[in-house]
Parts: structure tokens; C-alpha cells; sequence
């Protein structure tokens, strides 16, 4: 069965820290770029950051710019997101997509609230 499953999310404090996972079964993930999004409630959803391939290229939105960073394990199957520093604004469901398969997780919530 091919699917991505995210994991990490949960409550935290702003300024605190969580590092998702996004697992990919059924396919492998090397060879295809990577992103995250998130879609927080009566928004769209919106592209987070994405990585290429290899791992060799990143990007980011410019909220998150210097806060965030993606990465990827292809031995594992998995990719990243460590999340520093975290507000109040980046609260909302985080998804993991696979570019080229066009594949999405069901997405993991994050909550950043006092």
C-alpha cells in the first residue's frame, strides 16, 4: 500500500521546538523532491519548504526562513522538518508531499500556544 505518514506534531509553548517525519511505504521517496505544507484553520493550504532529491537544494517560505529546516534520510524513506522557534502563527496541520509521485500524508496537527 503506498502512503506517506507524518508524525511529530503535537501541543508546544512559543519558542519551543518540534521535528516532524514523514515515512514513506509502498514507494521509494530517492529520486523525487520532497515538500511540506501546512493549512491552518480558514486558510489555504501553503507550501512550507521543499527539498530536491538529493538533498543537495532547500527552500522555504520567508515566514519560516531561519527557523525551519527540511532534510531527508533516503536510506530511511523519510523526510524532516525541525521547527524552532515556534509562534502561535505556525500553528495548523502539516502535510508531507511527494513531488513526483504526487502523493500527500493525511497530515500531522501542530498547536503552538501557551
Amino acid at each position: 500500500q503506498v502512503q506517506l505518514v507524518e508524525s511529530g506534531g503535537g501541543l508546544v509553548q512559543p519558542g519551543g521546538s518540534l521535528r516532524l517525519s514523514c515515512v514513506a511505504s509502498g514507494f521509494n521517496l530517492r529520486g523525487t523532491g520532497m515538500s511540506w505544507y501546512r493549512q491552518a484553520p480558514g486558510k489555504e493550504r501553503e507550501l512550507v519548504a521543499g527539498i530536491s532529491s538529493s538533498g543537495g537544494s532547500t527552500n522555504y517560505v520567508d515566514s519560516v526562513k531561519g527557523r525551519f529546516t527540511i532534510s531527508r534520510d533516503n536510506a530511511k524513506n523519510t523526510v524532516y522538518l525541525q521547527m524552532n522557534s515556534l509562534k502561535s502563527e505556525d500553528t495548523a496541520v502539516y502535510y508531507c508531499y511527494a513531488v513526483g509521485w504526487n502523493y500527500w500524508g493525511q497530515g500531522t496537527q501542530v498547536t503552538v500556544s501557551s
